[in-house]
């Protein structure tokens, strides 16, 4: 019974020990040898490898974030102190390291474009309204069974998949995505989805009946449809699926 008890939290830890890790990789990512100047210069694939590492990291930290709350409510051993250790644990992972990865990014670009590197720290307005996202939902009652604004893990999510698309980009869209104000304005729309608010269904299955959870069921199949089809490119247009879809059938929650 004792490690029934403490299962949930030993994957919030290790939610948080990946987040930590990410970090290390981040904040260790040295400047780029960039071929070429202005908007047109190319970066070579290792230039984003910290970046890679970083999201493969949180893309585990996503899956023991989702785990730890599901494992929590089939055991019925959800408890005060877990709540608080999962919003600690998703501030770091999916609070800082959005925030890090961002900034890096923008360190590499503004410098082309010829804007000052200053800039790029405007990257942690994720951060902090990453905070004060977990800071309502641990005191909105309405958000029990779904969430009003977006989750911090999608949202992190979005921003750990653009390393993966500019290293394996077979749609050409690394120029958009290393366009200094794209990255910022990116920072900013995610910023104010996470305190919208916007009422978004829960990734959470009472039972497994069509009628009770058909726009769950279509969220999941379109998305692994998308995810064959895109592979890491799929993300950010999943992100927006769970968004319109929430928008679109509210009353589905």
């Amino acid at each position: 019974m004792a490690i029934k008890k403490h299962l949930p939290n030993a994957l919030t830890c290790l939610n948080l020990l990946c987040g930590c890790v990410a970090l290390t990789f981040i904040l260790g990512m040295t400047p780029a040898q960039i071929e070429g100047g202005g908007p047109s210069y190319i970066f070579s694939a290792d230039t984003w490898r910290p970046l890679v590492l970083a999201a493969y990291l949180i893309g585990i930290a996503a899956i023991a974030d989702f785990l730890d709350g599901l494992v929590a409510r089939a055991l019925h051993v959800s408890s005060p102190i877990g709540k608080d250790l999962d919003s600690l644990a998703d501030m770091v992972s999916f609070g800082v390291v959005p925030g890090a990865i961002l900034f890096k990014l923008l360190q590499q670009v503004l410098p082309m474009y010829g804007l000052p590197l200053g800039l790029a720290y405007l990257a942690f307005t994720i951060s902090i309204f990453s905070a004060l996202r977990l800071a309502k939902f641990n005191n909105d009652t309405r958000q029990s069974d779904s969430f009003i604004g977006l989750p911090t893990p999608a949202c992190t999510l979005v921003v750990a998949s653009l390393p993966l698309i500019l290293t394996y980009d077979s749609f050409g869209v690394s120029a958009l995505i290393l366009n200094p104000w794209v990255l910022l304005g990116l920072t900013l729309l995610l910023s104010g989805l996470l305190v919208a608010e916007i009422p978004l269904f829960a990734l959470k299955f009472k039972n497994l009946t069509w009628q009770d959870n058909s726009l769950r069921f279509v969220f999941l199949l379109l998305s692994v449809g998308l995810l064959v089809g895109l592979q890491s490119a799929a993300v950010p247009l999943i992100v927006l699926l769970y968004v319109l879809l929430s928008v679109v059938r509210p009353a589905a929650r």
